[in-house]
């Protein structure tokens, strides 16, 4: 694939389709997440100018049946497989 044919990875990008952040045209592609220089393959959400990610905590659910998500701060790097 060429650069031109990937959308731009956004800033703030969260898996929940339910979420404003929820871009559908980014997860068409593989992305890989970087959190300080190491790769994560958890992670729920992130915001690269705000230096966190959000992941799952073990196998705690929230009252809804969704993973509780605790935050993380770091560096964030985001990139196109």
């Amino acid at each position: 694939m060429t650069d031109s044919t990937l959308p731009a990875l956004p800033d703030h990008l969260s898996i929940d389709p339910r979420s404003p952040h929820h871009v559908a045209a980014v997860f068409a592609h593989d992305i890989g997440i970087r959190f300080n220089d190491k790769d994560r393959s958890d992670v729920e959400e992130y915001c690269i100018s705000e230096g966190w990610i959000k992941v799952p905590a073990a196998k705690t659910l929230d009252r809804k049946g969704r993973p509780l998500l605790i935050k993380l701060k770091g560096r964030v790097e985001v990139f196109y497989r």
